[in-house]
């Protein structure tokens, strides 16, 4: 099979105008940010995000949280599982259809997110902050069109 070089130029390209490296260099700059903040914790940004994603007047199942978190099932659990070893997560079978696992904070998960949102509400502020001249709501609104985009894609 004969090898074809790409351009120099088509790397140029793709490097100033590629919306998914630009979503994720800047997604992994914001993971940074969030996580140093939420070091003194001993929480990650996506722990965090997970936790938050548990508080709520009833236990979802996972199904719902793997959506949420644009997480597939296996991810989810994977990430779960030390949230669980801290007494963080309860994971139970859901009583209602036994193949069906619920996710619940503890009263420690509770506190522990409690003790996070004044760390992630000073960031989360900051960070918008940087957004000098941004329209930070149409950027929240474009995201939420594009993972709603994947979403729909994964589903099919």
């Amino acid at each position: 099979m004969p090898t074809q070089d790409v351009p120099f130029e088509t790397t140029l390209l793709v490097r100033d105008t590629c919306l998914c490296l630009h979503v994720q260099r800047a997604a992994r700059a914001l993971a940074r940010r969030f996580d140093e903040v939420l070091r003194p914790l001993d929480l990650t940004s996506g722990q965090f995000s997970l936790l938050m994603s548990l508080n709520r007047p009833e236990p979802p199942n996972m199904r719902q949280v793997s959506v949420l978190l644009a997480m597939d099932r296996t991810t989810l659990t994977a990430a779960l599982k030390p949230l669980e070893r801290r007494g963080l997560v309860i994971v139970s079978v859901d009583g209602a259809d036994r193949r069906s696992r619920l996710l619940a904070l503890t009263p420690a998960g509770a506190t522990l997110l409690a003790a996070a949102v004044p760390l992630w509400t000073a960031a989360h502020a900051a960070t918008e902050r940087t957004l000098a001249g941004a329209d930070a709501e149409r950027l929240r609104a474009d995201l939420r069109s594009l993972s709603k985009e994947g979403s729909a894609a994964g589903a099919a």
